[in-house]
């Protein structure tokens, strides 16, 4: 499994669909803050303007835009700068609309063409679990034409979601959800062939040399690595894969590879049953006392302790 598999996949990413709507001018909406989930809104049909907290320029999606909003903060969606101040909260709006969790939500003026269609959800994630690379995701993403610039088989999974979202049918939110855990690795892994290519950490998962020796470690985390041989899989010489490495993760190799066995560890020791010492091997220890105190710096607790407070 590559790295960036490999994270989505201990971090359980899963999708969420709330709902697709059917606005009409005059509308606007505030969707609340949430922590540990990436927002998304798919524009299907029509435009709007997404103004998120602490960014000074509101964002215009035209149709076929994808935003993906990675830590979940609060943000507007309005149809124009005019009804930005007069936007409704989520649940207000819910209330108004009469949407009942099923179909369409419905909400704005009769009688007019203008419709924005949105496919709105989130993606959520273990809140035990994080990573670098999720951690320094900008506030927003924004992939214009997802569809068409992900390939045609990105365009018909949209184009599925779309016509399946808000329909009723036996099964129809099933297969729209599922899909939808689709789009933020492909999103993900479009962000970081394009403009995040030249972002610290996500830089790092760009980089072909660096690349390959994060894919080595997150295929065997528990190997005994040395300097030697992840200096061979980059083909780098070892100061210079050393200084490339921390330079674009903005911590050491051993670090990271630190970092990432603690992970695994919290994982195995909240959600299994598993001996301490198993939890100890497969994370590359070879005695419990040398895994414990490496995970009591790591994460506060020892292994016994933090699986208690986890499992209670």
């Amino acid at each position: 499994m590559d790295a960036l598999s490999d994270i989505l996949s201990r971090m359980r990413l899963k999708g969420a669909l709330y709902f697709r709507t059917s606005f009409t001018p005059p509308w606007g909406v505030q969707v609340p803050a949430f922590e540990n989930v990436a927002r998304y809104h798919f524009a299907y049909k029509g435009r709007c303007l997404v103004r998120i907290a602490n960014e000074s320029m509101p964002v215009a999606m035209e149709q076929g835009d994808l935003i993906i909003i990675p830590h979940g903060a609060k943000h507007t969606l309005f149809c124009d700068p005019d009804t930005e101040t007069d936007a409704l909260p989520l649940d207000q709006m819910i209330e108004k609309s009469g949407f009942t969790g099923s179909g369409t939500l419905v909400y704005g003026a009769h009688g007019t063409q203008h419709e924005t269609h949105l496919i709105c959800g989130h993606f959520a994630f273990d809140g035990y679990v994080s990573h670098p690379l999720i951690e320094t995701l900008p506030s927003y993403i924004l992939i214009r034409n997802y569809g068409e610039s992900s390939g045609n088989w990105m365009e018909n999974t949209l184009r599925i979601i779309g016509a399946e979202a808000g329909r009723e049918g036996i099964g129809n939110d099933l297969i729209a959800l599922k899909l939808s855990e689709i789009i933020f690795a492909q999103a993900l892994r479009s962000y970081l062939a394009t403009v995040g290519a030249n972002r610290s950490v996500m830089s790092a998962f760009a980089n072909p040399q660096i690349g390959r020796v994060l894919s080595a470690i997150h295929e065997k985390p528990s190997f005994a690595w040395n300097l030697e041989d992840l200096s061979g899989i980059a083909g780098m010489s070892r100061t210079s894969f050393v200084n490339t490495f921390s330079q674009l993760m903005a911590m050491t190799p051993f670090n990271y590879i630190t970092q990432w066995r603690m992970q695994i560890a919290q994982q195995m020791l909240a959600e299994t049953s598993a001996p301490i010492i198993e939890v100890a091997e497969s994370t590359g220890y070879q005695s419990e006392a040398s895994f414990g105190r490496m995970f009591k710096k790591a994460v506060g607790f020892a292994p016994a302790t933090y699986r208690r407070n986890m499992q209670a």
